[in-house]
This record gives structure tokens, sequence and C-alpha cells, in this order.
């Protein structure tokens, strides 16, 4: 069964929240995502159901092996289109809100061909010298999209 883009989103915020506070509760992504405590538990059990996720004993969520494989290769889209929608000079609160829209939606095939592509310019001289290219000059930009092109 495909994952809806619902269901992407919660194993998404599911692991951003593990990096950032180490465990995870239905509370705590209730109170992230801004989403009812019924409406998050109810999507944790049909996560639960499908194999995303192990609801331990303890209460904490953890993602299996594909809920993690789906969060990171979420997760990593999101990064890569608002950081590359913030280099080229679009402002950070609608590269982020396009950045999820564009996540969902565009198939692997595509997404590999956009970060080869990247990454053949970031080795070319004109790439780190070019106004027009990054208009957004952010060290930490620069390296969120090098950390992906590298992958």
């Amino acid at each position: 069964m495909k994952l809806k883009e619902s269901g992407e989103n919660y194993l998404e915020n599911i692991y951003i929240l593990q990096k950032r506070n180490g465990s995870v509760r239905s509370v705590d992504l209730a109170r992230e995502m801004d989403f009812s405590k019924p409406s998050v538990s109810r999507a944790i059990h049909l996560l639960e159901d499908e194999g995303y996720l192990k609801i331990e004993d303890s209460g904490n969520l953890r993602l299996s092996e594909s809920g993690l494989e789906v969060a990171k290769r979420i997760y990593e889209r999101h990064v890569f289109f608002s950081s590359y929608l913030m280099a080229l000079g679009v402002d950070e609160e609608t590269a982020v809100t396009d950045a999820c829209l564009l996540e969902h939606d565009i198939s692997s095939r595509s997404f590999d061909a956009m970060k080869e592509h990247l990454s053949k310019c970031m080795s070319c001289e004109h790439f780190n010298n070019d106004e027009h290219f990054l208009k957004y000059n952010n060290e930490s930009i620069r390296r969120n999209l090098e950390k992906i092109v590298e992958n």
C-alpha cells in the first residue's frame, strides 16, 4: 500500500523529533504538528498497523526500518528543496512551504537527476562566483546542499 502524504509527514516529524530530542511520544508529535491528540493517536496506530513504526511499552514511538527509510527520504527532499529555493533568493517561509509540496510528489528519478545536476554545478568555478545563481549566499544553505548532493 502506497503511503499517503499525511503519513509521510508524520514519519518525517517523528524522525525530526527523534533527532532533536532522542525520543518521541504521541503528545510531542501532536504539539509539533499542531494536531489534536486523538488525530495523532489514530494516525500513529494506522502507521503501526502498516509496519512503519512501533509503539514501545514506554509509550515512545520508534520508526521501523521501512518507516525510517521513508522519513529520511522525505526529510532529505525537504532540506534539499528548501535550501535550494533559499539559495535562489526565495524567502525562508515560502521556501519551506514550497518544499513541503515538492517533497512528496517528485519521483526518485527526477530528484536524483536534480541532485546530480546540482552536484555538477557546485563543482564549477562559476557556482561560487556567480551572484545570479546563488542570490542568498549563506554557508549553512551551501553546506546543506553539498551534504545532500554527496549522497
